[in-house]
């Protein structure tokens, strides 16, 4: 199964859409989106997905209750600063990345795969055998690259695509 990985979307609605056509591409069956999508008029284009998004808030995301609101409007599931999912055989852990606590909980060996977000620099590494995935930034805005990630759960590879 193909799990897509999204972050730090603040606010770019045409890279919001682009990242959401390239998830549609790449066929997936589940989206995982680490945070920081700033404004709620930004939940309108996930109605698109069509397939279930889990997603958590980042150290931009001040209306936390109303973008749980109205993420659910479109099928999103928010789930606060930090989430675990189950998925094709993998334990994943879906933070931010900007709170220590729970960076700690997601490294501390109980995962298979970290996917979190913050930093807007896209990377794939393993660390103490944990997968660590972050997608790098949808908007563009720090590293003048916009990008999404990909989960192969069959295989436990991820692999980032520019957009």
């Amino acid at each position: 199964m193909i799990v897509g990985l999204i972050s730090d979307t603040h606010d770019r609605l045409p890279l919001i859409e682009r990242a959401i056509e390239r998830l549609k591409e790449e066929r997936v069956k589940l989206v995982l989106h680490a945070g920081d999508y700033i404004s709620l008029f930004t939940a309108k284009p996930y109605a698109e997905l069509d397939v279930p998004m889990i997603g958590v808030f980042g150290n931009n995301c001040a209306e936390t209750e109303e973008l749980k609101n109205v993420y659910s409007g479109v099928g999103a599931d928010l789930r606060g600063y930090f989430a675990e999912v189950e998925e094709g055989g993998l334990k994943i852990a879906l933070t931010h990345g900007h709170i220590k606590s729970e960076m700690d909980r997601a490294m501390s060996g109980e995962y298979d795969v970290v996917v979190r977000g913050h930093s807007h620099r896209a990377s794939v590494r393993e660390e103490n055998g944990i997968l660590v995935v972050n997608p790098g930034e949808v908007c563009g805005y720090l590293t003048g690259r916009s990008s999404v990630a990909f989960l192969n759960t069959e295989k436990r590879f991820a692999w980032i695509s520019e957009l």
